[in-house]
């Protein structure tokens, strides 16, 4: 049983308390007002309820890690990120934000599924790191700007906009969405994405085909595509280029390891290769980046 709450972690985490309104909201959620913290790096504990959150202003970069398991984003207006109750990962945001949070237990989770029409296996939300998502966005904006309302009778108002996130997510960001990916814009499932990257962290050093990973999914091509982006926020090429430019990092902190050895590992056969495809990804040619570490 998880005995810590969305609370309880994101006040151990953050530098900034979440500017929680508890009051106006029951049967299980919480809603917080807009309000800005410091980026951080840390390893954020299960909780006990899910966590979904907006941005305003000013875009960071953001990420997890969970083992091979890896996302990351851009914290942009109408963009959202959602951890499922139980969620265990290291998180990376690059630069101070503002955000307004809700936390909902899994009950009240359930119970909205059900007032969708979903009958079967508990529904389980997905992992999704500042993922386009304008509606349940315009949601969180709404229970934000109710929780600096003093008004006592907003209660029933702030019930139902909870109720619609709820539903938003469980028919956008959960495994209800077309497990199988059977059309543009569906979900890939968990095995699906947990496959696939651990097939791609495998292969950094090597030429990787859009067939192979299809095929590893069970799925046409196109599908395969816009599947994995909306399941993770990037292309198969966007994230393969990522963990490239990840283990590269990784292993320029060494510098006994040459600039070419660094380069094959990561799948590019040239020097003059990595060093472009390093310079547009981190801003600086790989001699810079050493010479900083």
């Amino acid at each position: 049983m998880l005995d810590r709450s969305a609370m309880q972690e994101m006040n151990r985490v953050l530098d900034v308390a979440p500017r929680l309104r508890p009051d106006v909201c029951g049967h299980g959620a919480s809603i917080t007002e807009r309000w800005a913290h410091s980026g951080f790096t840390s390893h954020v504990e299960p909780m006990a309820d899910h966590v979904v959150m907006t941005y305003y202003g000013a875009p960071q970069r953001i990420e997890w890690r969970d083992g091979s398991r890896y996302q990351q984003g851009v914290t942009r207006q109408k963009a959202v990120t959602v951890i499922p109750s139980g969620h265990e990962a290291a998180w990376m945001i690059a630069g101070a934000i503002e955000v307004s949070h809700v936390y909902f237990s899994d009950a009240r989770l359930q119970t909205c599924a059900e007032a969708t029409g979903h009958r079967g296996p508990a529904v389980q939300l997905l992992d999704r790191v500042a993922l386009p998502d304008p509606t349940a966005s315009a949601l969180l904006e709404i229970l934000a700007s109710e929780a600096c309302r003093d008004d006592a009778g907003n209660g029933l108002f702030v019930e139902q906009a909870v109720d619609l996130l709820c539903m938003q997510l469980v028919r956008a960001h959960s495994n209800t969405c077309r497990d199988e990916g059977k059309r543009a814009g569906g979900c890939l499932a968990n095995w699906q994405v947990r496959r696939v990257t651990e097939y791609l962290q495998e292969r950094l050093d090597e030429e990787v085909r859009l067939d192979d990973l299809a095929k590893l999914a069970g799925l046409s091509r196109f599908y395969f595509c816009a599947a994995f982006r909306r399941s993770t926020g990037l292309t198969p090429h966007q994230w393969l280029l990522t963990q490239r430019m990840a283990r590269a990092r990784a292993l320029m902190a060494d510098p006994s390891i040459p600039l070419i050895q660094v380069a094959l590992a990561v799948g590019y056969q040239t020097p003059s290769a990595f060093a472009a495809a390093f310079r547009r990804s981190e801003g600086m040619s790989p001699t810079e980046y050493r010479l900083r570490c």
